[in-house]
């Protein structure tokens, strides 16, 4: 592969004990992919250039902020269509991540490949450029069906489920107590579902409805709470991001800037300095 080229795969999972996602993150100025086809949907947005994709007997192209789902089964080929190549982001979803959220049990059809949603594109490859650097499983778990829904209600030919959930409030507080009891291992939104008798996306509209944020970030704020009540007394950022369940110190310095502005050695100096 030419220096310039790249194809990195993180593998992510759907919750602690959930299934694998796989992701892709490549450019490409000259490779062409040999005929394949995938048993997953394969979801991607085009990042810059333009891509030429031989699909259903013939030739489909996707430039920057395209999304572009390819059905699991159908052969297809994929290489640039202009000289300086193309980039993008893409992920294999298993196609029970697609029904959830809509009626009936058919796969949902795409009968456009190509489809422009700047906005469903813009959150697709925000969550795949977070997950391709922290896998976390209940980040993926949150945020990748959730999508995955909203593309398939918007743009195939499912149709959308009811989402009025029932005791949503109640719903939603049983999930953020079992998070924050649980925070150094959380339990699998799949598996929360299924003891109060929800899809994963119910539990996910519920708790997005009553909380204002999804699972996963609500955790991660509490973490950062925590962390905070460490590092005043004296913890070092390494230490309190062990003891709250973030991956590692990077983990927790990305979320503490993002809840309070400063990154976690910042605050502790600040704190002892004002003692």
């Amino acid at each position: 592969m030419d220096a310039r080229e790249q194809a990195r795969w993180t593998r992510a999972r759907l919750g602690t004990d959930g299934p694998p996602l796989d992701l892709l993150t490549a450019r490409f100025d000259r490779h062409v992919y040999a005929p394949h086809a995938h048993d997953e949907f394969t979801v991607g947005v085009t990042v810059g250039g333009l891509e030429v994709i031989a699909y259903r007997g013939g030739h489909i192209h996707s430039g920057p902020g395209s999304l572009v789902v390819l059905e699991p089964g159908e052969m297809h080929t994929g290489g640039p269509a202009a000289p300086e190549g193309y980039s993008y982001r893409a992920l294999y979803a298993a196609p029970a991540l697609l029904t959830d959220g809509t009626r009936g049990d058919a796969l949902p059809h795409f009968r456009e490949p190509v489809l422009q949603d700047p906005e469903l594109a813009r959150a697709l490859r925000a969550a795949h450029t977070d997950l391709a650097r922290c896998p976390d499983p209940l980040e993926a778990e949150s945020r990748i069906p959730w999508l995955l829904t909203a593309l398939a209600r918007r743009h195939s030919t499912a149709r959308a489920a009811c989402d009025t959930v029932p005791g949503a409030d109640r719903v939603a507080r049983v999930v953020r107590d079992r998070l924050a009891d649980e925070l150094l291992a959380p339990p699998s939104l799949a598996a929360l579902a299924t003891d109060l008798g929800l899809s994963r996306y119910q539990l996910l509209r519920a708790f997005r409805t009553t909380m204002g944020i999804p699972p996963y970030a609500w955790l991660a704020q509490h973490r950062v709470a925590r962390a905070r009540g460490l590092l005043d007394a004296g913890l070092r950022p390494a230490e309190a991001a062990a003891l709250v369940g973030f991956a590692d110190q990077a983990h927790l310095t990305r979320w503490f800037r993002r809840v309070l502005g400063v990154t976690p050695a910042a605050y502790r100096n600040s704190v002892q300095d004002g003692g």
